[in-house]
């Protein structure tokens, strides 16, 4: 059973798990939540309905009730985890990846992520011992809920004045089409806007720069002051600026701040972000006063630390931002509502997202570059020990891989949680800098460990 991952249950349907699988995993989950009842909402690939249909069974099966929202986004689940006070909620997805794939995120009370250190571990170890499911001798039953109207009217307490702002947004075919229109109506120009869970435009990851050429294209020809791209099922967005140029995710979370300190007037917020995230993120908030923290990459670790710090807002280089007004949860459509908000008072005083974007852009970086390597961990630890006894590190993190940072550039070397890759990414002041340090990565894991460059 290769779909139970870190954060979620995620593989190609019918080869990594099943309907069967489906089934068990509805089956314990009320019992492993200590949950009556179960929120349940699904996506629109094709294998979502009868993933739906199994999930289903197996909660009522073991005598729980479902209140199910049908056709969702996975923050609409979140919202409505919190919102309501369910103890336990499923939504049936497999967010960017492929439309052969799905998979299964699950939340406790308050929209706590449920990982595999969290939940889902125990999970699979009933199901691979084969533990019996009996059916309980009163089965739950099902009720159909609608929260939609509740999701919309809570987002758009957060929208601005936009009819000055051109906008283009590509819905991927995924889930934001259920609310787009509906937040931000029909001046938008709008592409693959209509649901379709075989992704037949392009997969909805816009992390892979030929998914987000066709919004660029609609930026450039109309003209628009941003583009927004949402992911499969909307938890992620990422942005094009006035240029077209796309811009990086972890740049956003510095960007927020024109929104909840400027515009807000919070005073020196408790920010998260990940440890891939650009240096320049925490120098641009410290005019803010903020205090920066860094945690783990991935929302079974983040919505938590946000918790934890109290945090106003944070954000992920995958286009997750998550915020203390919702839950400490992720949201794609909160996040470019907020966006789209500090780029319209941005036009109101004259300025372009691209102008401010560029103030703070302050390295040169790398990208995440893959490595495929047997030996991770002693790969890992090389990179590590070869930059540490050269120059003297003015910090080092040792959580989710390393991060280490020097005067004027820092790397991260981490595994990857679902691939067999080793991730490395790395910013200097200068391009030369730059390349000679990812050389010397590349030379160490080539040379002693095997390693090639996915």
């Amino acid at each position: 059973m290769g779909a139970f991952h870190a954060y979620d249950i995620r593989g190609i349907y019918n080869k990594d798990f099943d309907k069967d699988v489906a089934y068990k995993v509805g089956y314990f989950l009320p019992a492993l939540l200590n949950a009556d009842t179960v929120l349940v909402g699904r996506d629109c690939r094709v294998s979502s309905q009868e993933i739906h249909d199994y999930l289903i069974k197996g909660i009522t099966d073991a005598g729980a009730d479902v209140h199910d929202i049908g056709l969702s986004s996975t923050p609409l689940v979140y919202f409505g985890t919190a919102n309501y006070g369910y103890k336990a909620s499923v939504q049936i997805t497999a967010s960017h990846n492929p439309a052969e794939y799905n998979g299964m995120k699950v939340s406790r009370e308050n929209a706590l992520p449920v990982g595999l250190d969290t939940g889902l571990g125990q999970i699979k170890q009933w199901i691979d011992e084969g533990r019996p499911t009996p059916p309980a001798a009163k089965k739950g039953k099902v009720v159909l809920k609608d929260i939609y109207d509740d999701y919309v009217a809570f987002l758009s307490k957060y929208k601005g004045d936009y009819s000055k702002l051109k906008i283009a947004i590509d819905c991927s075919n995924g889930m934001s089409c259920l609310f787009a229109r509906r937040i931000y109506g029909d001046a938008p120009e709008y592409i693959f806007d209509t649901m379709d869970g075989r992704f037949p435009n392009h997969e909805p990851n816009p992390l892979i720069p030929k998914n987000v050429e066709p919004l660029r294209e609609l930026v450039r020809k109309s003209g628009a002051d941003i583009g927004v791209i949402y992911d499969g099922d909307a938890d992620r967005v990422m942005f094009v600026d006035d240029k077209a140029r796309f811009v990086a995710p972890d740049l956003i979370i510095g960007l927020m701040a024109y929104y909840f300190c400027d515009e807000r007037g919070e005073k020196n917020p408790r920010v998260l972000q990940e440890i891939r995230s650009s240096k320049a993120v925490g120098e641009w908030l410290a005019a803010y006063g903020a205090e920066m923290h860094t945690w783990r990459v991935g929302r079974a670790f983040a919505a938590p630390k946000l918790r934890e710090i109290d945090g106003l807002w944070g954000g992920e280089l995958a286009g997750h931002y998550y915020f203390k007004d919702f839950f400490y949860s992720d949201s794609g459509m909160l996040a470019s509502i907020i966006v789209l908000r500090i780029v319209a008072a941005l036009k109101e005083k004259g300025l372009t997202l691209s102008g401010e974007i560029d103030k703070i852009t302050r390295y040169r970086n790398s990208g995440e570059i893959n490595f495929r390597v047997e030996d991770k961990k002693g790969a890992m630890d090389a990179v590590r020990d070869h930059f540490l006894a050269a120059e003297k590190a003015e910090a080092f993190m040792d959580f989710d891989g390393y991060r280490a940072e020097f005067p004027g550039w820092w790397f991260n070397i981490r595994p990857s949680n679902t691939e067999p890759f080793l991730r490395f990414i790395c910013e200097a002041t200068s391009d030369d800098v730059l390349q000679q340090k990812i050389k010397e990565v590349q030379e160490i894991i080539k040379t002693r460990f095997g390693g090639v460059r996915a």
